[in-house]
């Protein structure tokens, strides 16, 4: 059996995962406030929405992807109302394009972690190097910020070109926490959100990334122009995520708030 058949295969032990790509704050109804966020805040934005609209009144969707393609469907005219990337690339290059009227803001940083669901697995770098592991998943660096910062840690610990055929990407953090979970990946690099979260706590191992190893992961915000009609719920979005309650949140899935 191929590796890609054993993906198919065991991806359905965590089906209920891939329906958080797509979480309605309530029943689903046609053009509403529709939020885009980054896969490493599917589980910690289900609950800022929840909140909010317990607050507000106001009904939301969240879309669930990597950041760069999310990015990619608002260039492309998605109906989104508010991107929450993983990085602030993303959201500098949609304000470029004038796909924003306001400056995008770091909200958060972010934790990377390594999370294994293998007994005989140990969550620590120099493991990565032991023959029992055979497939260590990441994010993949071309679309997802977190697969940008693990590839970066095996690059100051000099173990890129050691561990480079043992590296299964995941198109975004979601897909990485499939593989870990389904433990078609011994090991993974994901972020610390998803660890701290209901669904996910207790659940193997892991250990936080020393972060001297990687750049700060700047959770970034940017309004979209896409939808006159839901402007006034995205600034309303927003001042509720940078609020004392937004940030009690951020701060449970283990995100650092901006003071």
């Amino acid at each position: 059996m191929s590796f890609g058949q054993v993906v198919t295969i065991r991806l359905s032990i965590v089906i209920g995962m891939t329906f958080l790509s797509l979480i309605s704050c309530n029943q689903a109804k046609p053009a509403k406030f529709t939020i885009a966020a980054a896969a490493n805040m599917q589980f910690a934005v289900a609950e800022l929405a929840t909140v909010f609209t317990e607050q507000t009144g106001n009904e939301c969707d969240i879309v669930s992807s990597s950041s760069g393609k999310l990015t990619a469907q608002v260039i492309e005219g998605a109906p989104f109302d508010i991107l929450l990337s993983a990085d602030m690339k993303y959201p500098h290059e949609i304000f470029k394009k004038g796909l924003s009227t306001e400056k995008p803001i770091v909200y958060a940083y972010g934790s990377l972690i390594l999370w294994t669901l293998k007994e005989d697995v140990e969550p620590n770098l120099n493991f990565l190097r032991q023959e029992s592991i055979k497939h260590i998943a990441m994010g993949n660096p071309k679309t997802a910020p977190y697969g940008i910062s693990a590839m970066e840690v095996l690059m100051r610990t000099g173990m890129k070109e050691e561990l480079k055929d043992k590296l299964v990407f995941g198109e975004s953090i979601s897909q990485t926490n499939q593989f870990i979970v389904s433990r078609v990946a011994d090991i993974g690099f994901t972020s610390k959100s998803v660890v701290l979260s209901s669904l996910m706590k207790d659940q193997g191992v892991w250990k936080e990334i020393d972060k001297d190893l990687y750049h700060p992961i700047a959770q970034g915000l940017v309004i979209l122009n896409n939808r006159e009609t839901f402007k006034n719920e995205a600034k309303q979005f927003k001042d509720f995520l940078l609020s004392k309650k937004g940030k009690e949140i951020l701060i449970k899935f283990g995100y650092e708030v901006v003071r």
